[in-house]
């Protein structure tokens, strides 16, 4: 079922499948991406689990945002939808989503059963001296409508897709072309996908601050690493350890290494995923047996 929904003062399009009485999943791309980067994914998950996936506002099929990218903003968002899928859900977060769901596990434990991290943003020195996501905001959105209005989105926000699947991925899109079109041509994601990209530094630095406040909860923890788009052998190490630390935030936590795989895992390692769904609710399970 596909829909559109309110989450506080935003609206997002959501797409749910799986029986209503499933144990939920919500699912969440990564920067400038859109529901669909989940099929391959959601088709392996979807006969045992109820499944949600969202698309960020202005991203994907989501009109355009009231508030612009920030932390708290994204992790409302995801607070929202997991109190309308029904505690606690299980959280597969790919690349900068894995921003907004940490902090969603560290301000709102209660609602996280557990997490599957997917080749997640890391970074190592989460500093934003100077803050202008706020002030250029306005400036991306804007181009973003000029390029809609002179339908130059239709050509650039496609092409822009393209070139960087390209770099990230093995296969093809998972959606037929005309749907890709009809996302990345509106000038609206074009607009937000620059958004986001302001907003990275801000949230990586905001979500070091909460780290400093809020714990990170004893729920069960996958951390997917994907290190076939990494060429050099001290990123490839740094790459690593960086997502060894996310792992450890979780006396339960784990770590998934495809030595081979490219960034868009969704896509491409669909099976991996959901390996580590089923070794979560393992894991889950065997928490709640102890005494």
């Amino acid at each position: 079922m596909s829909e559109i929904v309110n989450v506080g003062r935003e609206q997002v399009h959501v797409v749910e499948s799986g029986p209503v009485d499933g144990v939920p999943l919500l699912l969440t791309a990564g920067l400038g991406g859109a529901w669909f980067d989940w099929v391959p994914t959601v088709e392996l998950l979807r006969d045992q689990y109820r499944v949600t996936v969202f698309d960020r506002p202005g991203l994907g099929l989501s009109p355009a945002g009231n508030a612009r990218p920030t932390l708290r903003r994204d992790a409302a968002t995801l607070e929202a939808l997991a109190e309308r899928a029904g505690r606690p859900v299980i959280v597969l977060a790919h690349s900068m989503a894995a921003f907004h769901a940490e902090a969603l596990a560290r301000l709102r434990p209660g609602l996280v059963g557990g997490m599957v991290l997917v080749d997640p943003s890391y970074e190592r020195d989460p500093r934003a001296a100077i803050r202008l996501a706020a002030v250029l905001t306005p400036l991306a959105t804007a181009t973003g409508a000029v390029l809609g209005a002179t339908r130059l989105a239709k050509v650039a926000g496609p092409c822009g897709r393209r070139l960087i699947l390209r770099k990230t991925s093995r296969r093809d899109e998972a959606v037929p072309d005309h749907v890709v079109r009809s996302v990345y041509g509106r000038g609206t994601v074009v607009g937000t996908v620059i958004a986001e990209e302001l907003a990275y530094r801000e949230m990586a630095a905001d979500l070091a601050r909460l780290r400093e406040r809020r714990r990170f909860p004893p729920v069960p923890l996958v951390v997917v690493t994907a290190l076939g788009d990494v060429t050099e052998p001290d990123e490839k190490h740094e790459w690593a350890e960086g997502h060894a630390r996310l792992a450890a935030m979780s006396p339960h936590g784990s770590r998934v290494e495809l030595p081979d795989a490219l960034h868009m895992v969704p896509l491409d390692r669909p099976d991996v995923l959901a390996d580590a769904v089923a070794e979560l609710r393992r894991a889950e399970a065997a928490v709640g047996d102890t005494p």
